[in-house]
């Protein structure tokens, strides 16, 4: 049987680079992508993944990556999305050309994503489409009107695909990450597991590309067991 084959973009530290390790760890072909290449650097060694220049929110771009990946790896069978950009403010004072270049990485990116996946994914017959969300998902907080907008968008994506794909035998899947990711930066509190451990995460993905289609999740809520919901 042929090696299955991982895809992520928005390629980085923390959660990616988690994801990467695992799915290598698991024995699939893994690429990551990126708009620079240069910081996976250290990942692609690590792990033997292929690393792939792509900026998410240009069509020709994500065209050209999935065509690549293919060609070098073959189709993909898990796609996770985790691209994403903030701009922080009061609404009163946001810049538009900042808010529409934003939500165009956030949502419209998942969506350009998500769309080549299944281009690919439907001619198979199967395949796992999995999109990271965030607490802005969910909840609009007080200067994040910007965030909030694009996690919002690429949730809705997220469920109109899950039940669209899902009687094609596509597994599509949102992640609620309530709360913060622990990294080297992430001052110690003296809070046991006070940030989420991002090969947790990552763990919790693979479970649920996994899962047998008697009993799929199309959304999944994670956060550390001290905070608040």
């Amino acid at each position: 049987m042929a090696r299955e084959v991982a895809l992520i973009v928005g390629a980085g530290a923390g959660l990616s680079a988690s994801l990467a390790r695992l799915c290598a760890k698991e024995g699939m072909a893994v690429a990551v992508a990126a708009r620079n290449t240069e910081k996976l650097e250290p990942l692609v060694k690590e792990t033997g993944a292929k690393a792939f220049a792509c900026d998410a929110s240009e069509p020709t771009q994500v065209e050209r990556l999935f065509a690549d990946v293919s060609r070098d790896l073959g189709d993909p069978h898990l796609v996770v999305f985790n691209a994403s950009q903030r701009v922080r403010g009061p609404v009163a004072d946001l810049d538009p050309e900042a808010v529409w270049r934003a939500i165009h990485v956030t949502c419209f990116g998942g969506f350009l994503v998500g769309r080549a996946a299944a281009r690919m994914m439907l001619t198979r017959g199967s395949g796992s489409i999995q999109f990271t969300g965030a607490s802005a998902s969910v909840k609009g907080y007080a200067n994040s009107a910007t965030f909030a907008m694009g996690k919002f968008g690429l949730r809705g994506l997220a469920q109109s695909m899950a039940r669209e794909l899902a009687p094609k035998n596509i597994h599509v899947a949102h992640f609620v990450i309530d709360g913060g990711i622990a990294a080297a930066a992430r001052p110690a509190d003296g809070t046991p597991d006070r940030w989420l451990d991002p090969d947790a995460i990552a763990q919790t993905y693979l479970n649920v590309h996994r899962q047998h289609r008697s009993a799929w999740t199309w959304e999944v809520e994670l956060r550390p067991w001290v905070e608040a919901f």
